[in-house]
């Protein structure tokens, strides 16, 4: 079950303001990353559902989280139907995110407590996750649904809304500045901010630094709204 209840898993992603996306199907590279990104003042970290097998690595990436990383809040992404997300969540996920809106999700989602948030296209889309329990709304492919102004424009008759854009956002201080200044309540990276040496392997250490620098622009842009 979930280490972490949804209101932990919100508020920390609200806190931090950014969440780190991920998939790879070497469970070592999955831990190295998480591990930097959580050096880095990240305390929330989604798993994409990507590649055959995914859920076996994601239980022993939960595994290595909860005693190596003990504040980090990792749950799954790419979720898009109620028995997938069933078994994530017998394998420890702490949230529960989707690239589209899938009432059985919520249903499951929501009888375990679990945080969920689906993706969404249009105000029409939010409102329905907001009816179904959703506390925050993923919008994707962000930058194709309408970038920062598309927050902008559902914050004026729905300011209750809380949206966090993922594809599209990248980590500097420009791009941070558009989504997080919008009125983002946290984004998602992916690829962006999993930087990569020359000869293609991964950067942990340039991830950390990156991962710190976001997080620190975002308290900077919000301090100054």
């Amino acid at each position: 079950m979930a280490k972490f209840n949804r209101i932990q898993v919100y508020t920390a992603m609200n806190e931090t303001g950014m969440v780190p996306v991920f998939f790879h199907s070497d469970v070592e590279v999955c831990k190295s990353i998480a591990k930097s990104c959580y050096e880095g003042g990240a305390r929330v970290f989604e798993f994409t559902n990507r590649g055959d097998f995914a859920h076996e690595i994601f239980a022993e990436l939960v595994k290595y989280v909860r005693a190596e990383l003990p504040e980090m809040r990792i749950g799954v992404g790419s979720i898009v139907d109620g028995p997938t997300a069933t078994l994530y969540i017998q394998n420890g996920a702490d949230f529960v995110v989707a690239p589209i809106l899938n009432y059985e999700s919520a249903k499951v989602c929501n009888r375990r407590k679990v945080a969920w948030m689906p993706g969404c296209g249009s105000l029409s889309e939010i409102s329905q996750a907001e009816e179904w329990g959703a506390e925050v709304v993923k919008i994707f492919p962000a930058k194709q649904v309408g970038g920062p102004e598309f927050i902008k424009a559902v914050s004026g008759p729905c300011p209750w809304t809380s949206i966090m854009p993922t594809g599209g956002v990248t980590p500097d201080r420009e791009s941070l500045e558009q989504w997080i200044g919008a009125g983002a309540y946290c984004v998602g990276m992916g690829s962006q901010l999993m930087v990569k040496t020359a000869s293609g392997e991964f950067d942990y250490e340039a991830i950390s630094a990156k991962t710190a620098q976001s997080l620190e622009w975002i308290k900077e842009i919000r301090k100054g709204a």
